[in-house]
């Protein structure tokens, strides 16, 4: 499968040390603002995007013109972004997640469980921590968790607390920690009435994310035209 990687930062570098070992995949060619321009000489059977959000559109404009799948791994997306991959999704299949590790799927799938489970007894807090350099906060993967937390009930959100905030609301908060080489961190808990439950998933290296996509994207590209989730990955592969 041909690949074309648009972003060449810490996970491009990544996923191209990979593809280097894996005799199924080839990456021919790289877009990035700090690496000469790509000439197109080969059509690509499948794009990766782990840019910024401002590369997006370039993405979207190659996979419709090459009419062939895209894997979205960047995060900080506004609305306007989702709707054009949404409209993309019509035409050659789309996956778009924060987090493209195998274990992060399980525990999103888990959270989902378990607040169908708890009900609206039990208090919801999540707390993520990454690497001093990270540009966003919160992270994708804890926005994400939240949706799972939250499981279309709408509950407000808050990010942190500070001063006196008086007694808790019927809320999800969220809280951002940042330092070091941490790779990423996450934890959700369920705080009920004598009872707390803890799920908490680590990322040692970006190495787990870096494999997951390269899953994901040989599986896009059997896929016919839509807009998929990890959740599919999952429920079709194991």
């Amino acid at each position: 499968m041909k690949l074309l990687l648009n972003g060449y930062g810490r996970m491009g570098r990544m996923i191209e040390e990979i593809v280097s070992g894996d005799p199924e995949l080839e990456i021919i060619g790289k877009v990035d603002p700090l690496l000469p321009p790509w000439t197109g000489e080969i059509a690509p059977e499948g794009i990766l995007d782990f840019s910024l959000p401002e590369g997006l559109d370039t993405s979207l404009a190659l996979a419709r013109k090459y009419n062939c799948p895209l894997l979205i791994g960047t995060t900080g997306l506004g609305a306007d972004a989702k709707n054009k991959m949404r409209e993309l999704s019509r035409l050659v299949p789309v996956m778009a997640e924060a987090n493209y590790s195998l274990g992060v799927a399980v525990l999103k799938s888990a959270v989902r469980m378990a607040a169908r489970a708890l009900g609206e007894s039990f208090d919801i807090e999540i707390v993520e921590a990454h690497h001093r350099k990270k540009a966003d906060a919160p992270s994708g993967t804890a926005l994400m968790l939240k949706d799972a937390a939250d499981d279309g009930r709408g509950k407000p959100v808050i990010y942190g607390r500070q001063g006196r905030t008086g007694e808790r609301g019927d809320e999800i908060a969220i809280h951002a920690l940042r330092g070091g080489t941490v790779a990423g961190e996450h934890s959700v808990n369920f705080f009920g009435d004598n009872e707390t439950l803890e799920f908490r998933h680590f990322a040692e290296s970006r190495r787990i994310f870096a494999l997951g996509a390269l899953r994901a994207i040989k599986w896009l590209g059997g896929k016919s035209a839509g807009l998929y989730t990890m959740d599919d990955f999952m429920e079709d592969t194991l």
